[in-house]
Formats: structure tokens, sequence, C-alpha cells
């Protein structure tokens, strides 16, 4: 099977947690990131710049309906929800999910919806539940599940409720995750 989608979801900590993340990633990945980082929607986000320095592959805030390409890094604009379909990504400004906009469980399900068995689900450091039931929407599709070993994680709650909530097919320290979600392009 292809794993060729790969939605991410991050809280606090996440920002630092996933600049290590993208600098373990190769140029030229067969698969592309999808990101969800909860930060204050009054703030601009200079997280995709972040990205694109702490690692190959560009990161970027999408535009409404703009097509997906592999070896791309697509991060949720502040206040604005992501959405994949397939093919190309969308942006909502729908109800916010565990009073947060972007949430990371809206990502998931979009990505669930659209690519099933394709996707790898990841949810990182945080704070709260986000993450935990888009887990296992991705998972009732034949996704795989990965969480953050909580105690590697900064801020552990949002991976233990996705432990918590759905049976999850690996568990892993920052250290070892980049590497794996590669290894997992070519499985």
């Amino acid at each position: 099977m292809k794993h060729d989608s790969r939605v991410i979801g991050a809280s606090a900590g996440g920002v630092r947690v996933l600049s290590t993340l993208v600098a373990g990633l190769p140029s030229g990945l067969k698969a592309s990131l999808f990101l969800v980082q909860h930060l204050p929607a009054s703030y601009p986000s200079v997280l995709p710049q972040i990205l694109s320095g702490a690692g190959p592959l560009p990161a970027r805030h999408p535009a409404e309906g703009a097509m997906i390409e592999q070896g791309n890094i697509y991060v949720a604009p502040p206040d604005h929800h992501l959405l994949i379909e397939e093919g190309h990504l969308h942006l909502g400004t729908g109800p916010k999910e565990h009073f947060v906009r972007p949430a990371v469980d809206v990502l998931f399900r979009s990505a669930a919806h659209s690519y099933g068995p394709r996707v790898v689900g990841v949810v990182l450091t945080g704070l709260g539940q986000d993450g935990a039931e888009g887990l296992l929407t991705i998972k009732q599709h034949g996704g795989v599940a990965v969480i953050q070993d909580p105690g590697d994680a900064l801020f552990p709650s949002m991976p233990e409720s996705a432990f918590v909530s759905t049976h999850i097919d690996f568990v892993l320290p920052l250290v070892n995750m980049a590497a794996f979600l590669v290894r997992l392009v070519s499985s």
C-alpha cells in the first residue's frame, strides 16, 4: 500500500517538534505533508518559513483550491481549517473544534475520507484532545495511526488522548519519527 499522505497535528511545543521532524526528511520525498499547529488566530504565522529553513522540503500556507504536489509541506493558515479533497486543498472557516481553528481533527477526517488507507496520521506534542477523533477516523478508513511517545512529548495530553481512544499502530520518540515516515513511503 502506498502511504503518500502524512497528516500531522501539534499544539503546545509543536513548532520545535515539527522543526526537528522536517529536518530529518529527505528532499524529493514521494509524499505530501499536511500540518496543523495550534497558533493564535490574531497573529501572522511564520511557521512555513521556519519549516522551510529547518529541512529540505518547501513549506507554505496553501491558497484555497491549491493542487497537492508531492514533496511539499502544507501548513494550515491561522484561523482556517485545512481540508483535503482528492488532489486539492480547501481552507475552511467553519466552527472551531476543541476551541481551535485550525483543528487537527478536521484535517485528519478530510484526509481519511479522501485518501483512506494511503493516510498516515501523526499526533505530536500538545495540550487537549485534538487529533484523537481524527486519528480514529483514519484507522476506520484503513490508514496508519502514529503518536509521539507521550514520555518524549513536551506536552503529552494530545498523544495520550489519541492513545486512549484509538488502536495506535506505532508509538515513537521524536528522534525516530522522520526515518519511520520515510520508510512508510516505500512500504
